[in-house]
């Protein structure tokens, strides 16, 4: 269904398909005529859309106009980077956050949990295009300076600065805008974290643990922390998803070779066949994934049971 809702949309987006082809000021309409027989436009979009979930069955997702190339080799080729940056991201965020959240349910109220809680509202609130801009004049193009003549200057763009793998390099690339990913996701997992973990401290098991004199740490992270995780683990599965999908504002804006960048592309360029197997892996990977959350429901909390 979903594939097919977007099957409609991008075929009666103003151009479509062959807004490509329309931006070339000596098109001729006999030329549009024959792009559309070529094609298969003068078909209906039903019968369209029946050869394309076709193809689509036998792992040919059709030709990207934007990248001349096959949309899952496309797709293929800048999955790794995305990848990369994004998990490097997601692990920093929700060690991060987690941890932040579980000291601040500990000290309720207390300065740290204040100040914790005025950095969650800082990156909550934090425009992404403006912080990843402020991160590359601060970091890239000024530079910090550090004591005895030394100065913090990281790249400002792109995955690496040779064409061969190098470690070191690739890390310097990877720093700025896995820190500009990772301050909305970690303010989201430190709040839910806070909330969920002070609401599991007030429960009777909690207490009946202490009472019993078991140490405190034993207390929170043998009993406490794995309740706790339940709406962590919601947030995670719906977060997960764009590990693949990529984010389209700091890609875009860090030159970086993935798959946010490559959906921004093809949507400037009308790229159809690329945008609708973008769309369809992201949406499959939204329902997989909220699967999973469920099945680990069960897991966490033995009282959640399905028949």
């Amino acid at each position: 269904m979903i594939s097919l809702i977007l099957f409609i949309i991008l075929n009666n987006a103003p151009g479509g398909p062959l807004a490509p082809y329309l931006q070339n000021p000596h098109i001729t309409p006999a030329d549009i005529a024959r792009l559309k027989h070529n094609l298969g436009l003068d078909k209906p979009i039903w019968y369209r859309y029946l050869v394309w979930i076709g193809h689509v069955l036998r792992g040919d997702m059709g030709y990207s106009t934007s990248n001349s190339e096959p949309v899952l080799q496309a797709i293929l080729q800048r999955l790794p980077a995305t990848l990369e940056l994004m998990g490097a991201s997601f692990v920093l965020s929700i060690v991060v956050g987690s941890a932040a959240g579980i000291f601040s349910a500990i000290r309720p109220y207390s300065f740290a949990d204040y100040f914790i809680t005025t950095f969650a509202f800082f990156g909550y609130s934090m425009p992404v295009f403006w912080f990843a801009l402020m991160m590359q004049l601060a970091f890239a193009v000024h530079g910090i300076p550090l004591p005895f003549g030394y100065q913090i200057q990281l790249p400002s763009a792109g995955i690496s600065t040779h064409d061969r793998f190098f470690l070191g390099d690739r890390l310097e690339h990877l720093i700025l805008p896995t820190v500009v990913l990772a301050l909305l996701q970690l303010a989201l997992y430190s709040r839910f974290m806070r909330s969920s973990m002070l609401e599991v401290m007030k429960t009777d098991y909690m207490r009946t643990a202490s009472a019993k004199g078991l140490d405190f740490k034993t207390v929170i992270f043998k009993h406490g922390l794995k309740n706790a995780l339940i709406p962590i683990v919601t947030v995670t599965a719906l977060n997960l998803p764009s590990l693949v999908g990529g984010a389209i504002v700091t890609e875009t804006i860090f030159a970086w070779p993935g798959m946010g960048r490559l959906f921004f592309n093809a949507l400037g360029q009308s790229d159809i066949a690329l945008l609708m197997g973008y769309l369809c892996l992201i949406a499959f990977l939204v329902v997989f994934f909220n699967l999973v959350a469920d099945v680990a429901y069960a897991w966490l909390d033995p009282r959640v049971k399905y028949d």
